[in-house]
């Protein structure tokens, strides 16, 4: 099984961004863990702080991955250009947040990607995208 994960803006300052948001853990550190408990799963990661290197990326593995995980960051609540690419391709996409995006501000209340998302995980930390390889695991079960 292939999985993709995408991240967006500022996502390559964690550990270093707002921890008391964000934690205090890189994800390059994350990632590792991640590989090293689904040793079965070919984990891609790639991270642009660029929309549309974001749509570039989605459009490149979104027919050869089973799955993809994304974190759009920002772009979550302005992008019909990501909702739109998400909705062009074939693998399933979870989106992921890492904070609970409803105990913040009232603009990081509306996403603009959920609709096209097989679905939506948000405020469990880093380990949200753990959660999301979970839910990408149950929904190919013969992977």
């Amino acid at each position: 099984m292939k999985i993709q994960i995408i991240n967006g803006p500022n996502i390559n300052l964690l550990g270093k961004r707002e921890p008391s948001i964000y934690g205090a853990v890189s994800f390059d550190t994350y990632l590792e863990q991640l590989r090293q408990r689904y040793p079965d799963i070919e984990l891609d990661y790639y991270q642009s702080n660029v929309e549309g290197e974001l749509i570039n990326k989605l459009h490149e593995t979104g027919f050869d991955y089973d799955g993809i995980v994304l974190n759009a960051g920002a772009y979550t609540h302005t992008s019909i250009a990501l909702q739109d690419a998400i909705r062009a391709i074939t693998a399933p996409v979870v989106e992921v947040h890492i904070s609970n995006v409803h105990r913040r501000e009232e603009f990081r209340h509306k996403s603009m990607i959920s609709c096209a998302c097989l679905g939506v995980i948000c405020g469990f930390g880093l380990n949200s995208y753990r959660l999301a390889i979970e839910a990408l695991l149950d929904s190919c079960p013969t992977k």
